[in-house]
């Protein structure tokens, strides 16, 4: 019996399962890759894309996977300039993710284009802005989540959520088996984003040494810091940190003062001890590079046969 659930009724897709939208790692083929197995792919649309870019991977995510796929945007970049909000649009998604700020400007442009708006949260104050917003789903996201994130854990942020929304929920953080996202879906949640199970994965987009350290990495190999945004002279919002594995370039500079200047000269993206590999706690489960859809598979399959038990 496959899993029921509000996400897969509302996209006609086999597994409730969400390829999370990793900037610089969900690129057309991660995208499409998740798709194909049976989740949907989510395209990820850093701040630095470009329009043509978003194209090119979109045709790729197509080429895989159909045209069940979404994008995800960073809302807070969208309001210095939304030309990738219009390209987005213009690919014909079936979901935009719009997280990390409010995306109350921008629901109404994506509804209009026939698509989903969801929105990843990290508080219930969170939650209040975009449920006026408008917005179609949310995603608990907790701490555990690997790359910018919140503060408070899965677990006890999702049961908050749950209680104080009408709004489908799905959970993301630390979900990275079968067992994991059967956990979320007994608490109630429709669904889950997974991005940490899919870091080593061959399609996945990224230097070849961030696959080998995510498959070395164990659960507690992870920091949560600010030092790469300002190595790397990105603008993100002071609440919101990133969930990186520990490096040299971590145990030198995280929690010292340090002008940007000096972590632009010391950070080096080449090297592994010195350039940032986002990654959650889920690191630790993570053992071997495997392909994509076999990883979503696996994970749905064996949340439908842990269910089974209950059914």
């Amino acid at each position: 019996m496959a899993i029921d659930t509000w996400l897969t009724r509302t996209l006609g897709i086999e597994f409730p399962i969400v390829g999370a939208p990793m900037g610089g790692r969900a690129g057309g083929r991660l995208t499409g890759e998740v798709s194909k197995a049976g989740g949907i792919g989510l395209l990820g649309a850093a701040r630095y894309a470009t329009p043509e870019w978003v194209a090119t991977e979109v045709a790729t995510a197509r080429g895989i996977g159909g045209d069940t796929f979404g994008i995800g945007l960073m809302t807070w970049a969208l309001d210095d300039d939304d030309s990738l909000l219009s390209a987005t649009l213009e690919q014909r998604p079936r979901v935009v993710s719009l997280s990390f700020g409010d995306p109350a400007p921008y629901v109404s442009r994506v509804h209009d284009s026939g698509a989903l708006v969801m929105s990843q949260i990290n508080t219930l104050e969170d939650l209040r802005v975009v449920e006026a917003a408008g917005v179609d789903v949310v995603v608990a996201q907790g701490g555990e989540a690997g790359g910018h994130t919140g503060r408070i854990a899965t677990l006890p942020l999702l049961q908050e959520v749950l209680e104080a929304t009408t709004l489908p929920v799905l959970a993301a953080g630390g979900i990275a088996t079968g067992r994991g996202l059967a956990a979320v879906l007994a608490a109630g949640a429709e669904g889950a984003l997974v991005g940490t199970a899919l870091l080593a994965s061959p399609e996945t987009a990224g230097p070849d040494y961030a696959r080998d350290r995510v498959v070395a990495a164990g659960s507690a190999d992870t920091v949560y810091t600010s030092v790469f945004d300002q190595a790397r002279s990105q603008a993100w919002p002071a609440r919101w940190g990133g969930r990186a594995l520990t490096n040299d370039f971590t145990s030198m500079w995280h929690g010292r003062d340090a002008t940007e200047s000096e972590l632009a000269q010391a950070y080096d993206p080449a090297d592994p001890n010195l350039g940032v590999v986002y990654a959650g706690e889920a690191a630790g489960v993570v053992r071997s590079s495997r392909p994509a859809g076999d990883v979503i598979r696996e994970i749905g399959e064996r949340a439908d046969g842990l269910l089974g038990r209950f059914r």
